[in-house]
């Protein structure tokens, strides 16, 4: 048995809709055993996919098809992500965490005259 790439990325819960998954495939965010593929194409049990959402990058290998969206926890039996792909997404996040904190942070909102004023910075 096989299931559409798309149709499984729907149903493991990575993408909200199959639409925005087909396009995701489409845009080369997706990778079958390597290769870059078509929402067509089928997945089969074994195969190892390559998604990529954003800044994060998961390795999965496909344990179970579903050609219907159930609830997370079936989901979540669908796949299991690589050991690299989970330390490699978790280092990112912590360096993204890092980073966020030691941006500077404005006490409060800008008021009217500062908004202006940065508008007009933006704009030179």
């Amino acid at each position: 048995m096989s299931v559409r790439v798309d149709k499984w990325l729907w149903a493991a819960r990575f993408f909200k809709t199959r639409g925005l998954a087909s396009e995701a495939v489409k845009a080369g965010h997706v990778e079958l055993n390597d290769i870059r593929t078509k929402p067509s194409k089928m997945v089969q049990i074994g195969d190892v996919l390559q998604i990529k959402r954003g800044l994060d990058v998961y390795i999965i290998a496909v344990l179970g098809l579903a050609e219907k969206r159930g609830s997370a926890t079936i989901a979540q039996a669908l796949y299991q992500e690589s050991e690299d792909s989970l330390h490699a997404r978790e280092k990112l996040h912590e360096q993204r965490k890092m980073l966020a904190a030691s941006t500077p942070r404005p006490d409060k909102r800008p008021d009217k005259k500062s908004r202006r004023q940065i508008i007009r910075f933006q704009r030179k």
